[in-house]
């Protein structure tokens, strides 16, 4: 990745690192998306779509694309990505994770198997590491002329910017859900498993529109739209 990029993490990394404070509520808020509004022509227009969704199961997702005869396969690789066992060393020492362990375990699917992937924003949470092979993967499982939509943080989003799951609730309408994270932290002496309960993912980088040209150097075409909270839209064509 280039500095700009680098120098973007180093800064998230970096920061509020600070008193733990509890972790706020998840608020759904609703928001347009053109990049959504020009995939729905997609699905409008065609009789039978494989749609891969990236991101928690969402009933809202299912039930928008069963209810237009569309087969819609669910995978968070958010959540895939914090196995313990993924944890390596690459060959200066830095502690990465293992890409090909993670691929050999995640998006298991034929090879141009599907017409839409809805990306959202994994790039911008997901570790270093495993960014470009996972895009090499969904290059290779998405038909010739299939989409990928996917957004991006602009760097006024700011470093503390929560992850988001998107329900996909009208043609061109999201309903952004908060990620909170729990996770099994130890067994009490009393046999009772506590839990602890953290914010959810961090970003972890910013892209500008260079990066993200890069990232998707092997697709054939790229649209940008701006939307207003400090998010960019990407949609490419495979």
């Amino acid at each position: 990745m280039a500095s700009t990029a680098h120098n973007f993490m180093k800064l998230f990394r970096g920061s509020s690192r600070g008193t733990e404070a509890s972790p706020p509520v998840p608020q759904n808020l609703t928001r347009r998306s053109s990049g959504l509004a020009e995939l729905s022509r997609l699905w409008d227009s065609e009789s039978s779509l494989c749609v891969l969704d990236l991101g928690s199961t969402s009933p809202a997702n299912i039930r928008f694309f069963t209810e237009l005869g569309h087969k819609i396969y669910s995978e968070d690789l958010l959540v895939a990505s914090t196995e313990p066992g993924l944890v390596t060393k690459d060959e200066e020492g830095k502690i990465v994770l293992d890409s090909r362990q993670f691929l050999a375990d995640n998006l298991l699917y034929p090879a141009a198997h599907f017409d839409v992937v809805l990306c959202w924003n994994l790039p911008d949470y997901l570790d270093e590491s495993l960014v470009r092979p996972v895009m090499g993967r969904l290059w290779s499982v998405l038909k010739p002329g299939g989409m990928l939509l996917a957004f991006f943080h602009t760097k006024d989003a700011g470093p503390d910017s929560p992850c988001f799951r998107f329900h996909i609730v009208g043609k061109d309408t999201l309903e952004t859900q908060r990620i909170v994270l729990r996770r099994e932290a130890r067994r009490g002496p009393t046999g009772a498993i506590h839990t602890a309960i953290t914010d959810g993912f961090r970003l972890q980088r910013v892209f500008n529109n260079r990066h993200i040209e890069t990232l998707f150097r092997d697709f054939a075409s790229i649209k940008f739209f701006l939307a207003r909270d400090n998010m960019r839209e990407v949609l490419v064509v495979r």
